[in-house]
């Protein structure tokens, strides 16, 4: 498997197969979302849109980066949000990187939401598919974030079927600046243990397939053949 590892901005074509990698914390928020029940994530281009989203289904559940803000139902926040009942729920999510960078890659044939809770069961997507080359989209810090980029390299590194030490990944991931942000309180909308749950390898035994629906680019868990009977929890 080819595998290329670019930032937002460096997409120059509509890829085969996008990874789209947020770590900290956009989709650990998204799995989390799932494992509460929620049926489907609606990934929205703007905070407008979602307000908008949100005036049309009064139901739906709008989530966005840092502190609460009027119209907002919850922040981007895993440890705030594994709290939640969203039993049957549609969840609206806008972050600053995390939906951007799905949303930038719309078209492909193949769009998959990832972080490490899901990484495994991302690579048995990616194996299953057996594209030659797969685009990981590291969404943040301009295609430089270090949790992005580890998580990216390992789940590429467990799609060819090599054997990965998870802890190398971890520690870049635990080492980043993203999380060192989180753990000072520097991003708002953040709770204590967010970090923690960002770097739970494997929590969940689904992937995240991103595709369009009704003019919207909407994120559902997908459990693999072999992850059978291991759907969210």
């Amino acid at each position: 498997m080819d595998a290329s590892f670019l930032g937002i901005d460096d997409l120059a074509k509509t890829p085969s197969v996008a990874v789209v990698v947020d770590v900290m914390r956009a989709f650990t928020v998204a799995a989390w979302a799932f494992a509460q029940g929620a049926e489907k994530i609606v990934l929205s281009g703007s905070l407008d849109e979602s307000l908008a989203l949100k005036a049309r289904n009064p139901e739906w559940v709008t989530l966005k980066d840092g502190p609460p803000a009027p119209g907002f139902d919850a922040v981007n926040s895993p440890a705030l949000l594994r709290s939640v009942d969203l039993r049957g729920r549609t969840v609206v999510q806008k972050t600053t990187a995390g939906t951007v960078g799905a949303l930038a890659v719309k078209d492909a044939p193949l769009v998959l939401c990832a972080s490490f809770v899901v990484a495994e069961a991302t690579a048995e997507v990616l194996r299953a598919d057996g594209s030659d080359s797969v685009t990981f989209v590291v969404t943040g810090e301009d295609g430089k974030a270090e949790e992005d980029l580890a998580c990216a390299q390992y789940i590429a590194r467990r799609a060819t079927g090599a054997g990965a030490d998870a802890a190398g990944f971890l520690r870049r991931a635990a080492e980043s600046r993203a999380a060192f942000e989180l753990a000072e309180g520097v991003r708002q909308g953040a709770h204590p243990e967010d970090v923690a749950l960002c770097l739970e390898l494997d929590r969940f035994a689904f992937a995240m397939v991103a595709t369009p629906e009704d003019s919207l680019m909407v994120l559902r868990p997908h459990t693999a053949p072999s992850s059978a009977g291991h759907g969210p929890a």
